[in-house]
């Protein structure tokens, strides 16, 4: 009896070896499948955005990356003693911008960035300044007139290392006093060499400096005051 269960699974054995060689299936090889032709996605390019208009306003540091921008009014670091701005990015007139690309360049090239205090200045925020500084050698009488700043081509500038860090100026910022003049008489010759620097890659660039602040530069290319539009808030 067991000699005849022993050969009954033998004989099963050699039946499933059989079968399974007789119908086992051939795993197709790579030689073996059709061509697959796979087409890349290839994204549609976006359409390029419009150049602005040299009157357009727009964010500095959109144009500018490397720029630092410190906006004095949106602290409380300033001669009013109060935050004035409820926005922190630098806004200016596109032309003007277009001319501080080079000045950047410039001094990138002797190891220099600008660092911006102050750029466009809502009309508002001129009557603010007028009344905790009524002194028109230094703050201009919205009464009577705009200042430069609310054109949105003048900006108030200084110098930072490549790194960032400030560097020796004149005064620090809304220092009014004749050590901000230009005559540079009374500061370190480090001092007057960066503001030399600065306002020589500033004048270059199409800007003219105000004698009385080392810090402030207009365009030579002059827009309307602007009373509507205001940067938005952060």
């Amino acid at each position: 009896m067991r000699y005849t269960l022993c050969a009954v699974f033998v004989l099963f054995c050699l039946l499933v070896s059989g079968c399974a060689r007789g119908g086992e299936k051939q795993v197709p090889t790579a030689t073996d499948l059709p061509a697959v032709v796979i087409t890349p996605t290839v994204p549609t390019p976006s359409k390029p955005e419009k150049e602005p208009n040299d009157d357009d306003f727009v964010r500095v540091q959109d144009y500018i990356p490397s720029v630092v921008v410190d906006l004095k009014y949106a602290t409380n670091d300033n001669i009013s003693g109060q935050v004035i701005y409820d926005f922190t990015d630098a806004y200016l007139r596109y032309g003007t911008v277009k001319k501080l690309i080079p000045v950047q360049a410039t001094l990138q090239k002797q190891g220099y960035r600008l660092k911006i205090w102050d750029a466009f200045r809502p009309v508002q925020a001129q009557f603010v300044l007028w009344e905790a500084y009524p002194v028109s050698a230094y703050v201009a009488n919205p009464n009577g007139g705009y200042s430069s700043h609310s054109k949105g081509n003048t900006l108030d500038v200084t110098l930072v290392d490549a790194k960032g860090n400030d560097v020796e100026m004149p005064t620090g910022f809304d220092s009014f006093s004749t050590k901000a003049n230009r005559d540079y008489s009374d500061c370190t010759p480090a001092a007057e060499q960066h503001a030399l620097i600065l306002e020589h890659a500033m004048e270059e660039n199409g800007f003219t400096p105000y004698y009385s602040e080392w810090w402030h530069f207009t365009d030579y290319n002059s827009y309307p005051v602007e009373q509507t539009f205001t940067p938005p808030k952060q």
